[in-house]
């Protein structure tokens, strides 16, 4: 059998983290439980073939749509038209669970690291940003950005009286 092109790469180069997926294991499994390493590969080879499946499945589902990227409802759809349906609900959770955990680090598509700026590191930003917006209007090189310290320090002392 010849291995099967997956995005550029051959069959043998898609893989899964093995430390992640024998702790998975390992979690789904009594404590008294041991599972050989042939095994072990064994089932880490049926998620990738599963991961595969249901990924090819879903590029139909988006291409029969018209689309050009695979959106979460084709992933449900295909695990629909694959006889997964029973799955669904369970997946559409985690999804949902998913988005809710990484609603805090993504906002308006830049990273915050999960916190939140001060007022004052809010103000400072946002002078800069004008700033280099007037610099930019005015045809002149935009300075570089300061370091937090040397940012606040500044807008410390632009502050009026």
């Amino acid at each position: 059998m010849e291995p099967m092109d997956i995005v550029g790469k051959t069959k043998e180069d898609a893989s899964l983290p093995k430390a992640t997926m024998t702790k998975i294991i390992k979690e789904m499994l009594p404590p008294d439980v041991r599972v050989a390493r042939d095994t072990q590969d064994l089932l880490i080879d049926c998620c990738v073939e599963f991961i595969n499946l249901i990924s090819s499945e879903s590029n139909e589902v988006c291409g029969r749509e018209d689309r050009r990227t695979i959106a979460p409802e084709h992933v449900l759809k295909a695990l629909e038209v694959l006889g997964f349906g029973n799955y669904v609900e369970e997946v559409y959770a985690a999804y949902e669970q998913h988005k809710l955990e990484t609603m805090d680090t993504v906002k308006g598509g830049k990273f915050t690291n999960g916190a939140e700026m001060t007022e004052e590191e809010a103000l400072a930003e946002q002078q800069r940003m004008f700033a280099e917006a007037r610099a930019r209007m005015n045809g002149v090189a935009t300075a570089p950005k300061l370091p937090e310290a040397e940012s606040n320090l500044n807008s410390q002392l632009l502050e009026p009286l």
